[in-house]
């Protein structure tokens, strides 16, 4: 049995990781790979993953929020380049100097905040610019670079490393939103024509090299979630979530099962509580259930906060007992599967698994 206070446990192979980086990699020969990190690599452990990619020569990534780049860079030290996605909050500015931490500019008060620190420190300060290509959700308008390149003081004492955008539609090849935030991007680069770019997020490095341009940001496909939409999954699984058995009991016929009694059994069955819930990320209205040696445990009831109901009847009685740990996501039940069962990403199963269960980290 495995020795663990926990009541569950998500192990990640770094070995799966760093092949899925290595594949990248080739899809992308001409480009730098860079490794998106945010929301702790997306529940995974930021420090632990991004610590493996620099191993890896990885030496680009990318968060969401000031506070990440924070602790990455003291997870990190001094060498690889931290963007940080979501801009500059105000007050705030100085810390991305403190911390060598390089703001991605999203709008117009973002530049102020960076050219006002650039003056106080008399330093040329380097910066991504972020375009909307068409996604309206972050990033330089049309109208704002217009309004940049006709008063060139807007981004005085600021040193534009990188231009980039995000696309929408990746995940569908023929989608001609695609090759329109592309088009739309180029226009936009015509402006800073010195300055690298970068396009593809995970899907986008499985387009054409078009879109590969300098830098390419993945995230899901680093941890084994399908870059490709309905192909086959190139990218190795990475996760496997386990859950202990808190408890068995035999079900007679009329037993009704959790709150609200959404289950009565109509013959009888052997059922084995979870101890793993929503309070963890394993929604209240989800429907996938558990995995042990191949047989699928179906859900008997709501799941609740902190545990869960599985039908083990088809499970040979000798074969499971109190203490043992089942399988929730595995190379069988993956996270595509349980994405599409539950009518949702891959990305947000994963960054849903909550903190109490621990994480445990192999290299094989």
């Amino acid at each position: 049995m495995m020795m663990t206070r926990a009541g569950a446990v998500l192990n990640v192979n770094l070995a799966a990781i760093s092949a899925n980086y290595q594949y990248l990699c080739k899809q992308a020969p001409t480009t730098k790979v860079a490794a998106v990190v945010k929301s702790n690599a997306y529940g995974l452990g930021a420090e632990e993953i991004a610590t493996q990619l620099r191993s890896d020569k990885c030496d680009t990534f990318f968060v969401a929020h000031l506070e990440e780049g924070i602790k990455l860079r003291k997870a990190l030290g001094r060498s690889p380049e931290i963007f940080i996605l979501n801009g500059i909050p105000n007050n705030y500015a100085d810390e991305f100097l403190a911390n060598h931490l390089t703001p991605v500019i999203n709008s117009l008060s973002d530049l102020e905040l960076w050219r006002a620190l650039a003056k106080q420190s008399g330093n040329s300060l380097t910066a991504a610019l972020q375009f909307d290509t068409g996604m309206s959700r972050l990033g330089l308008s049309a109208k704002d670079i217009q309004k940049i390149n006709a008063v060139p003081s807007l981004i005085a004492g600021i040193n534009v490393g990188l231009t980039m955008s995000h696309l929408a539609c990746a995940g569908d090849p023929s989608n001609p939103a695609n090759e329109q935030q592309r088009q739309a991007f180029d226009a936009l680069c015509k402006t800073m024509p010195k300055t690298k770019r970068s396009l593809a997020n995970s899907s986008g490095i499985f387009l054409s090299g078009e879109f590969h341009y300098d830098i390419a940001r993945p995230g899901a496909a680093l941890y084994g979630i399908n870059p490709t939409g309905d192909s086959s999954n190139p990218m190795k699984p990475v996760v496997q979530l386990q859950a202990r058995i808190l408890e068995i009991r035999d079900a007679a016929v009329g037993t009704q099962v959790g709150y609200d009694y959404l289950y009565k059994a109509s013959k009888p069955r052997r059922l084995a509580t979870l101890s793993i819930g929503y309070a963890d990320g394993w929604h209240r209205q989800w429907t996938s259930g558990a995995m042990y040696q191949g047989i699928y445990l179906p859900v008997v009831g709501r799941i609740s906060m902190d545990s869960m109901v599985v039908d083990i009847t088809d499970v040979p009685e000798a074969q499971l007992s109190r203490n043992m740990f089942v399988d929730l996501i595995n190379t069988e039940q993956t996270l595509d599967k349980i994405a599409d069962t539950q009518h949702t990403i891959g990305y947000e199963v994963l960054t849903s698994i909550g903190e109490r269960v621990e994480r445990r980290y192999s290299n094989k």
